[in-house]
């Protein structure tokens, strides 16, 4: 069985980033008129110690609106062969629309008044199936296997939990839950975040403190932790019960 069937979620932006994602809707700072890079680099999917999948990813800012990018491609497969998705939102974090693709398959998901609306294209099938979330356009997307889309819920919960005080910056520890839509498994549910503190954690043989959030659902526990020294990218996730360790390139 590969990784793309076996990691689902019944198994399962930085400040500068979240400020730069979620301050557009602010009215007294103007969008950027060019595209900005917020991050980009890879992360390895290692499950009992073996590199399995490489997600190479994107996150910028093109006139004020978000686009996330994310390309799976298996150990010693093509990259044609993986997923493929993008995700564009507003500055108040309102999804615009997301697209993924496989190869054998693609969806979109749109909003549509008071709901999220998925539109599912199959192999041979000649008209998308539709499904309706109600769900506020404010919903995180968390895709399967698209660990960017972690990042960026980590980033838009710093982004609440945290501010500066003389210079420095300090976050409340306290949990926030979060709607959300896993579109491959056209299912919604809620998960909730919270900030556990600073531990040390031993990444490709070298120490680092790194601030560690729980990442739960009704079936799921993930850790993940961020560096809040190079502007609390996601550097590594763990799902225990799954073997798997995901490590930023």
């Amino acid at each position: 069985m590969t990784l793309m069937a076996r990691m689902r979620w019944g198994t399962v932006v930085v400040l500068a980033g979240a400020a730069v994602l979620y301050a557009g809707d602010k009215k007294d700072k103007p969008k950027p008129a060019t595209s900005q890079v917020v991050d980009s680099g890879s992360f390895g999917v290692f499950v009992k110690g073996q590199r399995v999948v490489t997600e190479t990813f994107s996150v910028r800012q093109d006139n004020g609106v978000s686009i996330v990018k994310s390309q799976l491609k298996e150990t010693g497969g093509s990259a044609s062969s993986g997923q493929k998705s993008e995700l564009e939102m507003t500055g108040s974090a309102e999804v615009v629309r997301y697209e993924w693709s496989d190869g054998s398959g693609s969806l979109v998901v749109t909003p549509n008044n008071d709901f999220l609306l998925e539109k599912i294209m199959t192999a041979g099938s000649s008209k998308p199936a539709e499904q309706s979330f109600l769900m506020p356009s404010t919903a995180a997307i968390l895709d399967n296997n698209v660990f960017v889309h972690r990042q960026v819920l980590a980033w838009r919960y710093l982004a609440t939990n945290c501010h500066t005080d003389n210079g420095t910056q300090k976050c409340q520890q306290g949990p926030l839950d979060f709607a959300v839509l896993v579109p491959q498994e056209r299912t919604s549910m809620t998960v909730r975040l919270e900030l556990v503190g600073v531990e040390k954690v031993t990444i490709r043989g070298a120490e680092r403190e790194l601030l560690r959030l729980n990442l739960k659902g009704e079936a799921f526990s993930w850790t993940l932790w961020v560096d809040e020294k190079d502007q609390f990218k996601l550097m590594r996730v763990v799902i225990a019960d799954d073997n798997t360790e995901v490590v930023r390139d």
